[in-house]
């Protein structure tokens, strides 16, 4: 196993710890709820939804959460204001889970920022995502400082330079802004753009931890989506795909993964969960560091384990 350079940031998001060196603490699973598509959502302009079968996913994530050690947090969607903030309100009264709060513009991340803000959850809250060429990013500066919002996600990626030196010029352009909004727990997504991108964006959450220390992580299954739209995959052919993109990054480091739809739970945090352990195990043995007492290695090697 390794040890950054850097010494490592952990943050406590509503119970919830993120960081640290590799098999410190459990890879953060974090599914995604009311995207376009999902199976729970009747309309995504308004945000109408199947209430009982939402609170059904979310008991179901909770309870593999505990079997398999991988703490939770749900990347909530909406498409409007009107539905992230329906979205929002509806998972902070069912969970204490931290909430991606996760909108497609700025527009729509600020109206609910400051929603979050006048009825005090915002501790429960990772604003997704800050991005600083985003051209209304003081608007969202401002709506995150009067949210009083403390944690976000850095989307640290340049499209005209996709070099590992890209992100890092990215990222502390993003670090700028974050320290101007009052973000005081930032985490970093060098973001996964292209089918085989999961082993270089691994490699950036990598190097983006040896040298600032900030818990970072991506979304794998993005690469497999693509892989699909460009040639159709079997069920079979698609899960095993999603497996290996979901735990390559958490070898070389990563501290969350956004592994896809919450219904794909019990699956990812079965992988996840076995790449943690083994982490966990070769950080124990190598680097004399031992896993925190809540780690996959302690739960999913025990009889009747995941």
């Amino acid at each position: 196993m390794f040890t950054f350079e850097a010494e490592q940031e952990v943050y406590d998001i509503n119970g919830v710890k993120i960081g640290g060196q590799p098999g410190e603490h459990p890879t953060v699973m974090v599914g995604s709820i009311f995207y376009k598509g999902d199976s729970l959502l009747e309309d995504p302009k308004t945000g109408e939804f199947d209430e009982e079968g939402a609170r059904e996913a979310i008991r179901m994530v909770e309870e593999t959460s505990e079997k398999t050690g991988n703490p939770a947090m749900l990347d909530v969607i909406g498409d409007t204001p009107e539905a992230l903030i329906k979205h929002v309100d509806f998972v902070a009264e069912e969970t204490d889970i931290p909430i991606f709060m996760d909108g497609p513009t700025p527009n729509i991340r600020s109206k609910a920022a400051k929603h979050v803000g006048e009825i005090g959850i915002q501790d429960q809250i990772i604003y997704n995502s800050i991005e600083s060429s985003t051209k209304e990013v003081d608007t969202e500066i401002e709506a995150i400082q009067n949210a009083g919002i403390d944690a976000a996600v850095l989307l640290s990626i340049d499209t005209k330079n996709l070099t590992l030196q890209g992100r890092f010029d990215a990222l502390d352009k993003n670090l700028e802004v974050a320290e101007e909004a009052g973000i005081s727990k930032p985490i970093v997504d060098p973001a996964v753009i292209d089918i085989p991108d999961s082993g270089f964006a691994a490699k950036a959450i990598h190097e983006i931890k040896d040298r600032y220390g900030i818990p970072a992580g991506c979304s794998p299954h993005n690469e497999v989506i693509r892989w699909e739209m460009e040639d159709p995959l079997s069920p079979d052919t698609k899960k095993l795909r999603q497996a290996v993109a979901n735990s390559v990054i958490v070898h070389l480091g990563a501290d969350f993964n956004l592994y896809g739809t919450i219904h794909s739970a019990p699956e990812m945090y079965s992988v996840v969960s076995q790449a943690d352990a083994y982490v966990g195990y070769a950080a124990q043995m190598t680097e004399r560091r031992r896993p925190s007492q809540d780690h996959p290695l302690y739960k999913i090697f025990r009889k009747g384990g995941n």
